[in-house]
């Protein structure tokens, strides 16, 4: 690594800190890393897969879970895979093309996640409170104009935020005390006044995530009053539930984001950032298959109609 940081280039390249493991426990994060990323690309294409081939899930709610999915699946991909290979092969660094790819992804995927889950608030509190209006209100036109700013706007400010990071100073071999190209962690590395860049942030952070997290809480205060409005106990429990997956979803997705921003020491944040990455497009599948009649049904008859084929 020293014979590394000395061999300093015209271009910048970076050390990827990874996890301070022996070879053994490098072994193990290497498979529990692995199993962890087949899990969310087979049950993450299992759901696309799913909604795209019945019909009957041609929905506003499963057309904003299926991108949910597609979402997760590139999310998680723009960061495993990069340290699977790290802990596969020793090999920590990463070319400065590499890194700036890896930020401007990570960004955008993460901002597009915070959007995504305000339509798909927004979508329940049109289900739960306008019922008899939904289908008419939640149009597919409709549909389509909550989720593609959500894709656009993300592209924006992930682009605005890898112009920011192209333009710092960063000399030779950089270490980034991370497992991937984390934007905290590249300015922390860089040689330059981040202070325009730190206020860029607060500002974008208005509209990335306290604009949604305030539309989404306004949507769960108008879903559970007209719940509570739902004069016998087992209609109120039908109505929330049919919310309880997407209130999972966002609890994980925010809380482990707060908890985060909240760490203390490099390992615990590294730890954290895997947990951030991973949790929901691991939970997504489970809690929409395990907790969704509609899915379960779905899949039972595709289960039938390939064993009806063989037979």
């Amino acid at each position: 690594m020293d014979e590394e940081k000395n061999n300093i280039s015209s271009e910048p390249r970076f050390y990827i800190f990874a996890f301070s493991t022996t070879e053994n426990q490098r072994i193990i994060i290497l498979t529990v890393v692995l199993v962890i990323y087949l899990v969310i690309l087979s049950g993450n294409l299992l759901i696309v897969s799913l909604l795209s081939l019945e019909p009957r899930l041609h929905t506003p709610m499963y057309f904003f879970l299926c991108n949910l999915s597609t979402l997760d699946i590139m999310y998680v991909s723009t960061v495993l895979p990069k340290l699977i290979y790290v802990c596969h092969t020793g090999d920590h660094v990463m070319s400065y093309t590499s890194c700036m790819a890896q930020i401007y992804l990570y960004i955008d995927f993460g901002d597009t996640e915070c959007f995504l889950l305000t339509s798909m608030a927004i979508d329940r509190y049109v289900a739960v409170c306008f019922p008899l209006h939904y289908s008419l209100i939640m149009s597919k036109p409709v549909c389509v104009l909550l989720v593609f700013p959500a894709w656009f706007l993300s592209s924006v400010n992930a682009s605005i935020f890898t112009c920011f990071v192209h333009n710092l100073t960063f000399f030779g071999l950089v270490d980034v005390k991370n497992f991937f190209c984390e934007l905290k962690s590249l300015m922390n590395a860089s040689m330059s006044d981040t202070s325009l860049l730190k206020s860029t942030i607060m500002v974008t952070a208005i509209y990335t995530a306290v604009i949604p997290i305030c539309l989404i809480f306004a949507s769960y205060i108008r879903i559970i009053h007209t719940v509570l409005k739902i004069k016998s106990s087992a209609g109120r429990w039908k109505t929330f539930s049919s919310c309880s997956s997407h209130i999972t979803i966002v609890v994980v997705f925010y809380g482990s984001g707060m908890t985060l921003y909240l760490s203390q020491s490099l390992e615990q944040e590294i730890i954290l950032s895997l947990m951030f990455v991973t949790l929901v497009p691991i939970l997504n599948p489970v809690v929409y298959s395990l907790r969704n009649r509609d899915i379960k049904q779905a899949i039972r008859r595709r289960i039938q109609r390939n064993i009806t084929r063989k037979l």
